[in-house]
């Protein structure tokens, strides 16, 4: 048995170490699998992002989807690894990573398509205004070959004018160019007067398709507004990505460090199998097509965090049923039976708040959802899984001392209750603060909140500098250039802390602005054009982000009040948890008020997140009061608590430990990138906060709904 054991376990380590091999070196030429092979998104790879608005009332779907198909043709001259795409029904995003003269691809972008029908002579016979429609045909020729065409009729002026052109041309080519590239040159084989004609000879559908598109965009020219761009140096984005896999691995270390010493046996078990779970979602991320972004890096580094909380819940069971005196082997089994349920709760609320984040957020927010949901399912199938294999396997081939695990000793019952009103008061004061700075930061600042530019519209420019500028310098050298070449009066410079990068925010610029600040910041500076990044939003999208923020905030809220109602049969669970998450949220905005913390795309990610890990909190604490309710004293609800919080006190604590280990590195190693500085502080409050309202805030407003349903 211990040999079949031993073999297990060898076994068991082949595959871990294979995962990690295949997640740092992949499979085959192409190292499929490997961290390497994943798709970056902009603010990692470098290049810009673009969403345009269709200017018209009525514009069809047809419409909008020839702008798609010939913007996609446009941008696949710069990258392969583009991405063109509809937002709603009047807009489009463009995608284009590992370009370097972004402002130049901005201007080409939204030009309207120029469709011309020239002669051998280079002489123009008509344009795109002069076609009302295009479309791809297919049908089999007298020989029974199948055959793909496409189909043209003209407006009354262009009927004559192709009569004319094909009256002149008979026998020869009538090219036809787009954005001055021949698209097709068929030969005049009649003379056409009845306003229609037909392009033969396309070797497939598909080709025959792209062809009439093209020629509707030029026949109806969509008329596309800039409404935000995003243009990221690839520089800047190796920087980001380095910081952020330095603290990913500072951070597991750490953690897998703190959960030896805390649970011994238990915790290499965890470690190895943390080590595992890493490798599997950078293989899982690869395998399903996920783009990375900077978001999504700080969404695996949390999920690594979380991942460590269903494994402290076990062990923490495991160490209770071994300070009952029962077997190794039967608390092991306990241990995992009693755990299962608040770690599938916990993780499905925080799932919830990743569906929401994904179905509401764009771009690298849904990044950030991807891989914090796919983090979530990963975890809960390694710590309910693999942490048992791995564990069992190490009891049977010898580790059978139950020190080695640890035995946890009578729980110390604390009144927690007895000082609920302090625990209120001092969550009502931290509130307070918050509330109390807002309308000083109205006067200030003009608005009640650090908006920024993603939420009040503008134009954000990120700059590396040769050398690290003083106050003084971005006074008197900086600003009057900018503000020359923007046309902005009172633009705001910020240097980044310990850096030679300063941000310079101003009102919207277009094109030609921003290509005139980038001059002036190279020629002025010898800045490198690659450490330049530069976003722009318009006051309408702004305006849409607030109303989706809160929205996705309220429809998690309301989504997990259900799911948790449903899984305890009680109302008072749910209703609890979501005060008690509201109070985090309000924590946090607090945190946002008095430190003036720019409120960003980052914020939202951060804010659900902390609604997701704050639930996952207080329901470990309810867990333990829906068990211990069938055996402690009916409507001793004060000793139920009080008592169910004790036991699982060293758990929220441990749990929190390890999670604000990876944030708090995180915020460390990327302190010096607004980006990660922007998200990781938030979390840390959140973490922090979380912690406290499931213990001081959630579990005794439980108490006072249960009194009062008692009374009544």
């Amino acid at each position: 048995m211990k040999g079949k054991s031993i073999v297990g376990l060898i076994l068991t380590l082949i595959i871990i170490a294979s995962s990690v091999y295949v997640a740092i070196f992949g499979i085959g030429p192409d190292k499929t699998g490997s961290a390497e092979d994943i798709k970056l998104g902009l603010d990692l790879a470098g290049g810009v992002s673009i969403t345009y608005q269709a200017i018209g009332e009525d514009i069809s779907n047809t419409a909008m989807d020839d702008a798609v198909h010939i913007i996609q043709r446009r941008v696949d001259r710069y990258s392969t690894e583009s991405a063109v795409y509809r937002e709603g029904n009047d807009r489009i995003n463009a995608d284009i990573p590992g370009v370097t003269d972004a402002n130049a691809i901005l201007e080409e972008l939204g030009k309207p398509g120029a469709l011309e029908f020239k002669d051998e002579n280079d002489n123009v016979l008509l344009t795109g205004v002069n076609v009302l429609n295009a479309t791809a045909v297919s049908g089999t020729n007298q020989l029974g070959q199948m055959e793909y065409n496409v189909n043209l009729r003209f407006d009354e002026e262009g009927s004559e004018k192709f009569a004319n052109a094909t009256r002149d041309n008979y026998g020869r080519q009538i090219f036809i160019y787009y954005d001055g590239q021949v698209v097709s040159e068929p030969v005049v084989s009649s003379i056409i007067s009845n306003g229609e004609a037909s392009i033969y000879g396309m070797r497939s559908f598909e080709e025959a398709n792209n062809l009439a598109a093209t020629i509707r965009i030029g026949a109806l020219p969509v008329e596309l507004e800039e409404l935000r761009s995003n243009i990221v140096g690839a520089q800047l984005g190796q920087n980001a990505i380095d910081s952020s896999l330095l603290a990913g691995l500072i951070g597991l270390v750490l953690v897998i460090l703190f959960m030896v010493i805390v649970y011994k046996i238990s915790g290499v078990s965890a470690g190895l199998v943390l080590i595992f779970y890493a490798a599997v979602m950078l293989i899982s991320i690869n395998l399903f097509d996920i783009t990375l972004t900077l978001p999504g890096i700080a969404g695996i580094i949390l999920s690594i965090g979380m991942a460590v909380d269903a494994n402290v819940i076990i062990f923490s069971r495991i160490k209770e049923e071994l300070g009952q005196d029962k077997t190794l082997r039967a608390s092991i089994k306990s241990g995992f039976r009693k755990a299962t349920s608040a770690i599938v709760d916990g993780n499905i609320t925080t799932l919830i708040a990743s569906i929401v984040l994904f179905w509401m957020g764009t771009g690298p927010i849904k990044g950030f959802a991807s891989t914090l949901a796919l983090g979530i399912v990963l975890s809960m199938i390694t710590s309910l899984i693999v942490t048992r294999i791995v564990l069992t396997l190490l009891m049977k081939v010898g580790f059978k001392d139950k020190k080695l695990y640890g035995i946890q000793k009578e729980v110390k019952t604390y009144d927690i209750l007895k000082k609920r009103k302090t625990w209120f008061a001092v969550s009502i004061i931290v509130i307070t603060i918050g509330l109390v700075a807002l309308p000083i930061n109205k006067g200030t600042m003009g608005e009640i909140l650090n908006f920024d530019i993603e939420f009040s519209g503008g134009t954000s420019t990120l700059v590396s500098f040769n050398e690290e500028m003083t106050f003084e310098e971005l006074e008197d050298q900086v600003r009057p250039l900018v503000a020359d070449a923007t046309g902005d009066a009172s633009p705001q410079l910020q240097s980044v802390q310990g850096t030679n990068q300063v941000i310079i925010k101003t009102r919207a610029l277009d094109v030609e602005q921003r290509q005139a600040l980038d001059a002036v910041l190279i020629d002025e500076f010898q800045v490198n054009r690659n450490e330049i990044t530069s976003e722009s939003i318009s006051p309408t999208v702004s305006s849409e982000m607030r109303r989706d923020a809160i929205i996705a905030v309220a429809l998690s809220a309301l989504f997990m009040l259900i799911y948790i109602t449903i899984r305890f049969r009680d109302i008072t669970f749910g209703a609890s948890a979501v005060i008690a998450l509201l109070h985090d949220i309000f924590i946090v905005l607090a945190v946002y008020s008095v430190l003036r913390i720019p409120i960003n795309n980052s914020f939202i990610a951060a804010m659900l997140t902390i609604v997701g890990y704050s639930i996952n909190d207080s329901i470990v604490v309810f867990d333990r009061i829906r068990e211990n309710k069938e055996t402690m004293k009916r409507g001793d609800f004060k000793g139920l608590v009080n008592f169910s919080i004790s036991q699982t006190l060293t758990r929220s604590i441990n749990t929190s430990i390890t999670t604000f280990l990876m944030i708090f590195v995180l915020f460390v190693v990327g302190f010096t990138i607004p980006a990660l500085r922007e998200f990781a502080l938030p979390l840390i409050v959140g973490i922090l906060s979380g912690t406290y309202s499931s213990i001081f805030i959630a579990s005794p407003l439980w108490f006072l709904f249960k009194k009062k349903e008692q009374k009544q």
